[in-house]
């Protein structure tokens, strides 16, 4: 009972900071992370990430140390060193020892029937924190946690190689792709190699749009095609739209074509927006109901939104559209 109350007590002085920059708030920050409660201590970490406070840098490695000595004590769930790294990343840290420390932490902690790895998230920020700081042997580290048993931590690494904006580190992310994966991973896999190497991955990417169908998980083959579809949206090639549009053609299925609408929109290039115009123009009921949807991104844009409200309203009025 005494050390939830204290906690609660460090939690509520954090809570009271009102202006960050002054003596007191950074001497109750300092207190906070030389402390031994790692719920409280990812809350200043945040603070000081918030404010930028440099001056608190040492503090923040100092209180990582301890925090990853006994961490199922010191830092259940992860959570202070989590926020410590996303810290130090964001005040660029240029140590590469934390962040080495941090990439191959596990954290093996008692849960229902066994035990659970807590910190998959922590490897993630210390993987950007190695590629901001451009350290020589990343790749591996990358390639190392590209294999991680844990998919958090699989996506964190493929979040990490895109922003490389090394093309060299492609053959990791075709590699993951091509053994497999949950579609999440695959997901963002495909978004940093469609990043990396755009005109090299696209015929890698449409493949998948008709993945073949795993006969214990057939649900896994629509789940792909449609982050396939919505990856090559967010890349925004223009070659990518032939591919989407024809998926979109030969699919049968409601969801599958409300999907291909999507990416399609998403592509934000005039062919492909006269393609959804032209849907809402003539297209089947259905049809026309879901590129109106796909369309809804650009409501923020006027013009744009006033071409689709206009093209409604000729549909509406039985007139030919202008």
């Amino acid at each position: 009972m005494a050390r939830a109350r204290k906690l609660e007590e460090a939690l509520a002085a954090l809570s009271q900071l009102a202006d960050l920059t002054t003596e007191a708030a950074i001497a109750t920050l300092r207190q906070t992370l030389a402390g031994k409660y790692g719920v409280a201590i990812a809350q200043a970490s945040r603070l000081i990430c918030k404010a930028e406070i440099y001056s608190l840098v040492p503090d923040l490695v100092s209180s990582f140390g301890r925090c990853i000595v006994k961490p199922e004590t010191t830092d259940p769930g992860c959570l202070a060193k989590t926020a410590i790294a996303e810290a130090l990343y964001h005040l660029d840290y240029r140590e590469e020892a934390l962040f080495l420390q941090g990439i191959r932490h596990l954290q093996m902690e008692p849960v229902w029937g066994g035990k659970e790895d807590t910190a998959p998230a922590l490897r993630s920020v210390c993987a950007l924190g190695l590629v901001r700081m451009n350290y020589p042997q990343m790749l591996s580290e990358l390639a190392d946690l590209l294999a991680d048993a844990k998919a958090e931590a699989r996506i964190g690494a493929a979040r990490a190689i895109a922003y490389t904006n090394n093309p060299e580190a492609a053959p990791l992310l075709r590699l993951r792709i091509l053994v497999g994966d949950e579609p999440q991973v695959f997901s963002e896999c495909l978004l940093a190699l469609l990043k990396l190497t755009p005109v090299a991955a696209l015929p890698l990417a449409i493949r998948f749009l008709d993945p073949p169908v795993d006969p214990l998980v057939p649900q896994r083959a629509t789940e792909i095609a449609a982050m396939t579809a919505l990856a090559l949206g967010e890349s925004r090639l223009p070659e990518a739209f032939d591919p989407l549009r024809r998926w979109w053609e030969r699919s049968r299925d409601d969801e599958r074509r409300q999907t291909a609408l999507l990416a399609i929109a998403m592509l934000r290039h005039d062919e492909p927006l006269d393609f959804l115009l032209a849907i809402v123009a003539q297209g089947r009921p259905q049809d026309a109901t879901d590129a109106i949807a796909a369309l809804s991104l650009y409501q923020q844009d006027a013009v744009l939104w006033q071409r689709v409200c206009q093209t409604m309203s000729q549909r509406q009025n039985g007139s030919e559209p202008s």
